[in-house]
């Protein structure tokens, strides 16, 4: 009886699905564990073999929590809105909702591709998903609670005396009894101060201005990364060199009224709430250094000659009196104000140079030095002397205050600008005010040093000159103590179509929300998914985009009159929206009238173990943690953290081909023959190769679409054969070197696929894919295939299995179940074939050795473990049959091989009991013939005996 994979793959998986083997309850009296993927965006290009290597390794915990007696949440759906949809709508003039729907369903689009459809090949892998609880965050059903999810943050402030979000009610209510004198919140800067009787005085326009500058979410003028190209906003995390991860296209900086949301509230219990979940290290140190907490104050130098004050924030204010020159942002707003007519130009032109430039490479680049003299002064504080106001790249407006007090004695990036403009207009000499010479560089420790040339502070060091300075500029009004944090409030507006629409109309330029029993408020039909004609993002092009508020819901633009009807926001929301409370829906993904029911958020808490890549490290895993820590506050989560444990995959990577070919594109050399040519490496498609012997089909190749224009090529070879080069880089379509799943699972199967990637390596770390290794797998599946059949059927036998096959087994069930609980996926598979192997050799076909051995290799490769357990005469599923428990017994020892030595020589082997005394050892010993053999009558001298160890005779 053979071994057809894929037979028995397509038998199982249908048994899965009609039987809805996997899917979990939210009511039962077992331990709970939820497992989740970082849930995929379904774009037409399909799954490669890198893209599963999360999905097996949570698959096996989750089908090993179900053997071990738990109820597991194991779902999975579809980050469905973004840009590369709508990229790809632009380019072949298809709806994003099409392609998105074939990209995860399959079939044949409008442009005539054959699309494989994520669900197809997501399914015929084997996963144990849930797929009752699939959710596709386009979908309107689901957006609805994103929606909502955004109303309540616009309804909610950040209360610092409670340090929690609450409702904007009880800050409402705070203003109708003391103004806002005592309000402690985190809110805009430089709100004016009222009365109570002020606050019922203002009009309904100036309460809902005052409110918009506390509210969680709220609009400001912001300075974004504008990509025109792409016609939107875009996130620091999709900017990569200057230019965006999508498409490679300029981002400047610019300033526009956008959706922000106050993410900068929650950065202390951000960083607290590291201490208490099982991540990575690096992952959390990223997320340390991206809130990035400083300790120091803040001080206010008055611009000489104007009204305007230089607020800065600096973690060394007792280096104040060293203080050279001052550094704006380029963005900052005072440039405009302060500037002189005669530095104008050189200011402006310099503004405008800075824009090309994204604050990530503004950050990295520590070599250029920039910047402008403004022709303004500052006056110092304490000995009101002129200090020069600057502009510099190096300055971020977005940080801090966006201004800096430059101390070039202390810092080296300010040394090194002090230097580099040294003689200038408006960059006077460095002040030293440390008893340490600074002729070479900047002294920038925190100790060992006295303070000098620093009137009052003279003799102090760091810590009582810190403490000192503070007392001081509070007492004359220029400065305090204060905490920063480098972590921002995030932009939530995109100039996109394919996102979620906001629950929002206006009235007089002011966001209304959307009650709540409207939602969804559905993406509207366009026919041009660009940016209007005047600038105004795609939905400028819907005609029926408005509200109206008697009729409660979406009319055509014709009607609005800003009586009734009105206008509605025209941004989208961005990508990070619904990835940011996807996990809670799935524990009641068909609520309609909540995101999800009390009782089942009670019930599964949050998730266990969540699988996913380290580049979401300061996105979405930050994102998701700050609005999981809002809906507890508000009283709609069960707990703080959403990810108990997390666990970052690396990739697999894809060995790709290439050819060479020369300047003039007319001669092809192989790979042996390149030393000393020039020529140009081009990326080869693996379907014109030999994937083992890496020989190039000639013809192939020249009759391949892609290479056409070598088809007239003269081909250089060595020995007859050309012979591509290899590297290994990243799996991708451009690269030509993606290795598809599905062709994986026809000829050797699924879970040849799975139980190969996680053989492959640790899953943390990348690793390159070579198909050609995935034979040792399919091997060991038939082997095991064999234990349980030979060419007649069953070849089960119900005997008392030996010791031996005992010990193997045991083994076997001690390292499997050690390697999973500490997620070693790939010495699990290194198990298995040793154990098989084992048991070929011990000629083991026992009843009590298979069943459980089944079981053990259930969660790796699932469906050959069902045929098995079916052939063991047992109905219904593996999957929740209890895993086999080690026991010790098995793996004692009865018996010990002793070396028996002469002189220190070993000469045979010989099987003896463990409990014999070292006179009962030397008495067989004696009597061995082997012995007599060695000994040709001579009496030893000595006879070492070390029981379950040695024995050796000497002389």
């Amino acid at each position: 009886m053979k071994y057809f994979h894929n037979e028995i793959e397509a038998k199982w998986q249908q048994y899965w699905a009609k039987n809805q083997t996997f899917a979990a309850s939210n009511n039962s009296d077992k331990p709970k564990y939820y497992v989740l993927d970082m849930f995929p965006y379904p774009s037409g290009a399909g799954l490669h073999v890198g893209h599963p290597l999360g999905y097996i390794a949570s698959d096996i915990v989750a089908r090993y929590k179900r053997h071990q007696g738990f109820n597991v949440l194991h779902p999975q759906g579809y980050d469905s809105f973004g840009l590369p949809a709508e990229q790809y709508a632009i380019q072949t003039g298809q709806h994003p909702a099409d392609t998105t729907r074939m990209n995860i369903e399959g079939g044949v689009d409008k442009s005539g591709n054959t699309i494989q459809g994520y669900r197809n090949q997501l399914d015929r892998i084997g996963f144990s998903f849930d797929w009752s609880r699939e959710v596709r965050t386009s979908n309107p059903d689901y957006y609805k609670h994103t929606q909502w999810i955004f109303i309540q943050l616009f309804e909610s402030w950040y209360n610092k005396n409670s340090d929690k979000a609450e409702s904007i009610c009880t800050l409402i209510q705070e203003f109708e009894k003391n103004g806002n004198a005592n309000v402690n919140a985190v809110c805009d800067d430089n709100i004016a101060p009222f009365s109570a009787e002020d606050w019922k005085s203002f009009s309904s326009e100036q309460q809902q201005k005052v409110l918009l500058q506390y509210r969680l979410t709220y609009l400001a003028e912001t300075e974004v990364n504008w990509c025109a190209a792409l016609g939107t906003v875009l996130a620091n995390d999709e900017i990569v060199n200057g230019v965006s991860e999508r498409g490679g296209h300029p981002v400047v900086r610019k300033k526009m009224t956008q959706w922000s949301m106050r993410i900068s509230a929650y950065a202390e219990r951000l960083l607290q709430g590291l201490n208490e979940i099982d991540w990575s290290e690096s992952i959390k140190e990223s997320q340390r250094n991206w809130i990035g907490k400083s300790v120091g104050a803040t001080v206010k130098f008055q611009v000489s000659g104007s009204k305007f004050q230089v607020e800065v924030f600096t973690t060394r204010p007792d280096t104040i009196f060293g203080v050279t020159f001052m550094t704006l942002a380029p963005e900052h707003e005072l440039v405009a104000q302060i500037t002189t007519p005669e530095q104008k130009a050189a200011v402006d032109a310099y503004i405008e140079a800075t824009a090309k430039r994204s604050e990530r490479e503004r950050m990295a680049d520590v070599k250029t030095i920039s910047g402008v003299f403004t022709g303004a002064y500052a006056e110092h504080p304490f000995t009101k002397e002129p200090i020069p106001v600057w502009i510099g790249d190096y300055v971020l407006a977005g940080y801090g205050t966006g201004a800096v007090m430059a101390v070039p004695c202390g810092d080296e990036r300010d040394y090194a600008f002090a230097n580099f403009f040294k003689g200038t207009h408006g960059m006077p000499e460095i002040k030293n005010i440390f008893n340490q010479d600074i002729s070479e560089a900047a002294y920038g420790e925190k100790g060992g040093f006295e303070l000098v040339n620093s009137d009052f502070l003279n003799g102090l060091d760091y810590k009582s000159g810190t403490k000192k300075i503070i007392q001081e500029l509070e007492k004359i009004g220029a400065g305090n103590a204060k905490v920063n944090y480098r972590l921002r409030d995030a932009v939530f507006s995109r100039q996109r179509y394919w996102g979620e629409p906001f629950p929002v109309y206006y009235v007089n330029g002011l966001p209304q929300m959307i009650d709540k029993k409207h939602l969804p408020i559905v993406l509207p039909e366009v026919e041009k998914y660009l940016p209007t004609e005047d600038g105004q993002p795609p939905l400028g092009n819907a005609t029926v985009w408005a509200w109206d508020t008697e009729k409660n819901t979406v009319v055509s633009n014709d009607l609005i009159d800003n009586t009734k009807v009105f206008p509605l926001e025209l941004n989208t929301m961005p990508g990070w929206a619904g990835s940011s409370w996807y996990w809670m829906r799935y524990m009641d993904a068909h609520n309609e009238k909540e995101f999800a029911n009390e009782d089942a958020l009670k019930y599964w808490e949050n998730v266990d173990l969540y699988i996913g890549g380290s580049e979401h490290a300061t996105g979405h895993l930050l994102y998701s943690r700050f609005w999981n820590k809002f809906l507890k506050d508000r009283g709609y989560a069960p707990t703080e953290e959403p990810f108990k444990k997390l666990i970052n995959q690396g990739m697999i990577l894809g060995m790709s081909a290439f050819v060479y070919r020369s300047e003039d594109s007319k001669t092809l050399y192989s790979k042996g023959l390149i030393k000393d040519k020039n020529v140009h490496p081009i990326h080869v498609d693996l379907s014109v190769i030999n994937d083992i012997t890496n020989e190039l089909d000639i013809e192939k190749f020249k009759n391949h679409p892609l290479y056409s224009d070598y088809a007239n090529a003269e081909f250089i070879l060595e020995n007859g054969k050309y012979i591509v080069g290899r590297e290994v880089e990243k799996m991708s379509k451009s690269k030509y070197n993606v290795v598809s799943p599905d062709d994986i699972c026809e000829e050797y199967g699924a879970d040849t696929l799975r139980l190969y990637e996680m053989f492959l390596g640790p899953l943390e770390q990348s690793k390159p894919w070579n198909t050609a290794g995935i034979t040792g797998v399919a091997g060991f599946l038939k082997k095991l295939w064999r234990l349980y059949f030979d060419d007649n059927g069953s070849v089960i036998v119900n005997d008392e299995p030996t010791a031996e096959m005992y010990k193997s087994l045991h083994k076997t069930i001690k390292k499997v179940t050690e390697d999973i609980e500490n997620f070693s996926f790939n010495t699990s598979v290194s198990q298995f074939m040793i154990c098989v192997n084992e048991l070929q050799q011990l000629k083991c076909n026992h009843r009590a050795i298979l069943e459980p051995l089944a079981v053990l290799v259930s969660p790796y490769a699932p469906h050959i473990a069902e045929e098995l357990w079916s052939a063991l005469g047992h109905e219904g599923s593996i999957a929740t049959v209890a895993f086999p428990k080690f026991e010790e017994k098995y793996l004692v020892e009865s018996e010990k091989e002793y070396p028996v030595s002469f002189n220190g020589k070993m000469r045979f082997t010989i099987k003896l009991p463990l409990d014999l005394t070292k006179e009962q050892i030397q008495e067989i010993v004696l009597a061995d013939e082997r012995t007599i053999a060695q000994l040709a009558g001579n009496t030893p001298k000595n006879i070492i005996i070390v029981p379950g160890k040695i024995i050796n005779l000497v002389g």
